[in-house]
């Protein structure tokens, strides 16, 4: 009989299993998947460090989390500079001096602040009703075609037009030469990859890989005395009220007899006709010196029974069906519902930390 089960071995399970052994309590974790790590799970591939499922960079403005995580791995200096493919031509994210030099020749901040402002009375003071006119009235029409239009909709597979205008609450804007995407103090990658930090966490700890909570459900239940559940919510509750939306990806690697393909750790194609969002080139991410790269394309897909659900879809429709589940979970007094799927909202990896210190706090 274990004091806590854990479902998923992600950061969120993990966090919680590292802290609760710490307490002396004894802990079981179950992975459907054949590794622990879920999302932020990196492989060794010919002495690159590959992120399975997409780009991870951690960042964060918390001293606090930031010393947390430097506890299980040295992070090196890296900054997010991503920059965008647009038919071929380079333009510098986020939008920055750079960017708006590269659109409009502009030179000062002066200049493209007017430029943006001219733009952005198309909407003639109206109250933005779709993506489309949100973005055009942060942006202007220049930025948000080039840059905005293609991206968004392929990311989510629906015409801009047809998304809400809340899903774009705000687009960083900088008039400086800055090409630092993330405004966080902290910022870096580990040198040798996110694995080794789950590894660390759950030293020590039971955990069984390629099992399915489902599968035994009444079994795994009467293996502990509480539950900390961290996969599809709806899913736990046998989809009761209906199924929750989500987007999902679909990864291609390559690997190159070059030792630099693109020059750049993350560059996002815009336009609409390219059927990818962006290529990552791992070894950009943790450097290594070596004669070949490998890169990732990135494509969107809708997300269908059987795929990795990676970003929820939060309209007023699911999160109205996400209340009713989360109704469900409060009356549940034996389990914990943590983290992304868990709680239906998209988390970055220190809002994930964040946010399994705080519940642990609930189990004291």
């Amino acid at each position: 009989m274990f004091d806590y089960l854990i479902v998923g071995s992600g950061l969120y399970g993990s966090t919680c299993a590292y802290e609760l052994k710490k307490r002396g309590k004894s802990v079981l974790v179950i992975e459907k998947r054949d590794h622990i790590g879920g999302n932020i799970y990196t492989e060794n591939v010919d002495g690159i460090q590959v992120h399975r499922y997409g780009a991870h960079i951690f960042h964060t403005n918390s001293r606090e989390i930031w010393d947390y995580i430097n506890q299980f791995a040295d992070f090196n200096r890296y900054t997010n500079s991503p920059v965008a493919n647009y038919q071929g031509k380079i333009y510098n994210l986020p939008f920055n001096m750079n960017t708006f030099y590269q659109l409009w020749g502009s030179r000062t901040p002066a200049e493209a602040q007017a430029k943006i402002a001219a733009q952005r009375q198309e909407l003639d003071g109206r109250e933005p009703s779709n993506l489309e006119e949100q973005a055009i009235s942060l942006v202007g029409r220049d930025i948000y075609e080039k840059l905005v239009k293609g991206y968004t909709e392929k990311q989510w597979g629906r015409s801009a037009t047809e998304l809400p205008a809340f899903i774009i609450k705000r687009l960083p804007v900088r008039f400086t030469y800055d090409n630092n995407y993330f405004n966080d103090q902290f910022q870096g990658i580990p040198i040798g990859g996110y694995t080794q930090i789950i590894e660390k966490m759950l030293t020590g700890i039971e955990v069984r890989c390629n099992t399915d909570f489902f599968t035994k459900q009444a079994e795994y239940r009467s293996l502990a005395k509480h539950i900390i559940y961290t996969g599809p919510i709806d899913q736990y509750f046998s989809y009761q009220f209906g199924k929750l939306e989500y987007r999902s990806l679909r990864f291609e690697s390559e690997r190159h007899e070059t030792p630099n393909v693109q020059g750049n750790a993350v560059v996002n194609y815009t336009a609409r006709d390219v059927p990818y969002t962006r290529i990552i080139e791992h070894k950009h991410f943790d450097p290594v010196d070596t004669p070949h790269s490998i890169i990732t394309r990135e494509y969107p897909a809708e997300w269908q029974e059987g795929m990795e659900p990676y970003y929820p879809i939060n309209n007023e429709l699911n999160d109205s069906l996400y209340r009713r589940y989360r109704a469900l979970a409060k009356a549940d007094t034996k389990v914990i519902f943590g983290g992304r799927l868990a709680e239906y909202r998209y988390y970055d990896m220190h809002q994930i930390i964040g946010s399994a210190l705080k519940d642990l706090q609930s189990m004291s």
